[in-house]
């Protein structure tokens, strides 16, 4: 019997990011894709379907990567006291390292994953800045409270320490990433594209590091929300890589070879772009 308690535990407010949870044991394909794509891949599975109409039955996951590789890992996760038993087809990242550490457990083959996507940071604040934040180092300011992804679970939490690293070194990053995290001003997130932009709404934080397209939704939603720009030199845009694997103990390892040449197609490409998305150059 599996003991519950050493498996990962998705947060029992996420059931929005668990889609099609009733039929998770006999889907016909099943995804753990990168959590903030949750506002595209509704278009993206519609236009899947269309193309493979036999595909019926899809489980996906929309969690932040990190945990769902602790997932893969474990053999399993924790949702509301039950035992998440779902073995995935497809994974996707915004990390490297997410595949290279499912590569040293046996998960994939070395190098067996592929770049399908790109995207950029931003700060989302709430509408018209009240706190007058205008750069990444205004962050550090004492004043200032951040919804702050956690690297532990979200690989943008990476990325966001890489931009701190960039715009003032490690001191800026030990400022936030400890020293605000210990007064309480930089408030750690499980699952950032939900928490961040209700934390803005409701006045809890003055900012929060997400990705350049969950403000594009945001704003879309009509939540009263702006956004500073780091710039170009801050934003990692030419870092900030997407990557998909089938994994190798795939339940439908056809169906996810099929997802994969999709979702790296041309058709693909050009959904991901009607949200802010940045698919790579072939």
């Amino acid at each position: 019997m599996t003991d519950l308690q050493k498996l990962p535990e998705i947060p029992e407010d996420r059931a929005d990011d668990l889609h099609n949870l009733d039929i998770m044991g006999e889907a016909d394909l099943v995804l753990f894709m990168a959590g903030n794509q949750f506002m595209v891949m509704p278009s993206l599975i519609e236009a899947f379907r269309q193309q493979y109409p036999d595909i019926e039955r899809i489980y996906y996951q929309t969690l932040p990567p990190g945990l769902s590789l602790k997932q893969i890992l474990a053999g399993g996760a924790r949702f509301k006291a039950q035992h998440l038993d779902v073995r995935a087809d497809v994974y996707a990242s915004v990390n490297r390292s997410a595949m290279e550490k499912l590569v040293a457990a046996g998960h994939l083959e070395p190098d067996d994953f592929t770049c399908y996507l790109h995207n950029r940071l931003t700060l989302m604040v709430p509408a018209g800045n009240p706190a007058k934040i205008e750069t990444v180092t205004d962050l550090d300011q004492g004043n200032i409270r951040i919804s702050q992804p956690d690297p532990a679970n979200e690989d943008i939490g990476f990325h966001i320490m890489d931009m701190y690293r960039s715009a003032g070194g490690e001191e800026l990053v030990h400022g936030i990433m400890e020293q605000k995290r210990d007064a309480g001003t930089a408030i750690f997130t499980r699952v950032h594209h939900r928490e961040t932009p209700l934390r803005i709404e409701l006045g809890n934080v003055d900012v929060g590091p997400v990705w350049a397209t969950e403000v594009q939704h945001a704003r879309a939603a009509g939540q009263p929300i702006d956004a500073v720009e780091p710039g170009a030199g801050l934003d990692q845009r030419d870092r900030v890589n997407y990557y998909i694997a089938r994994l190798k103990a795939a339940p439908n390892p056809e169906n996810a070879e099929k997802f994969i040449e999709f979702i790296t197609s041309p058709a693909a490409g050009e959904i991901y772009r009607g949200y802010g998305f940045v698919p790579p150059d072939k």
